[in-house]
């Protein structure tokens, strides 16, 4: 039997429910964090936790004081533990405002739920086979204050890993509103030219993940460049990353086939201590 976490009270799954009247059904008003656990602990946790209180404050969420990073912590590993995961597994955790109307109407605090889910053990490896790419088409990333956010506002991104499933292939890149393109459905986005890596910067619209954070200030010499399809197409090498694959080198974009050599050191190098 799986269980969830809902607002400190560990429920069957199958039991689970939350108001009809939520923020994050109604609005999108919500926030979340997709965590990695690994033998009882969280995987960057401060990364998490700097993000989503920060995403809070952004949202006009009233935070009460006893609503901390170590309450959240401690509820996650709990959650994983009734769950007999704490070997290995990913965690969702999602924030919304409990009620009210557009305008804020009622209180603004936030609730939450978390949720965990089985790894297979192959995901603590660098793939093996390359991931099959292609351009989700006829919608875009906007550009704005919200657009770094992990929100549960993600029609965009359910779209464009729908077009994926469609086409079969394993994930899709977006556009943002100016044409170039910022990330994937589930990951940051990386590329390779003669040596140098490259990632779209955050202005371009792109969620500011956390493996993306990290892999910027563990390794040097990174560039933030926007990017185009032309320039997508000369890459020597491409690469997504998130907080639960790590790093995912991209084989294949159309008809451009992509090496991996210089993901494979980036792997080595940063996944050994985390």
């Amino acid at each position: 039997m799986n269980f969830t976490n809902i607002n400190g009270k560990i429920i069957a799954t199958a039991e689970a429910a939350i108001p009809a009247d939520n923020g994050a059904f109604r609005y999108g008003m919500g926030l979340f964090e997709t965590m990695l656990v690994q033998n009882g602990q969280i995987r960057l946790p401060s990364y998490h936790w700097q993000r989503l209180f920060e995403g809070m404050k952004h949202l006009y969420f009233d935070v009460p004081v006893l609503f901390t990073a170590a309450l959240l912590e401690a509820e996650v590993l709990r959650t994983v533990k009734r769950n007999n995961l704490s070997t290995y597994c990913r965690v969702r955790l999602q924030v919304y405002i409990g009620s009210g109307g557009i305008f804020g109407e009622g209180p603004q605090k936030p609730h939450y739920v978390i949720e965990c889910y089985s790894l297979p053990e192959d995901n603590r490896l660098l793939n093996a086979n390359g991931l099959v790419l292609g351009m989700a088409t006829g919608i875009a990333k906007s550009i704005d204050s919200l657009s770094n956010l992990k929100s549960a506002n993600g029609l965009v991104y359910a779209v464009a890993a729908r077009q994926a499933k469609h086409n079969k292939w394993n994930d899709a890149l977006l556009y943002n509103t100016q044409g170039y393109i910022t990330e994937s459905a589930i990951a940051n986005l990386f590329w390779v030219k003669d040596g140098t890596i490259f990632t779209p910067p955050l202005r371009d619209g792109c969620v500011a993940g956390v493996m993306r954070k990290y892999i910027l200030e563990q390794w040097q010499g990174i560039e933030e460049r926007s990017l185009t399809y032309e320039e997508l197409m000369l890459a020597d090498e491409v690469m997504l990353t998130n907080a639960i694959k790590g790093v995912r080198w991209v084989s294949d974009i159309e008809d451009k086939r992509y090496g991996c050599e210089a993901i494979k050191r980036i792997f080595a190098t940063l996944f050994i201590h985390i």
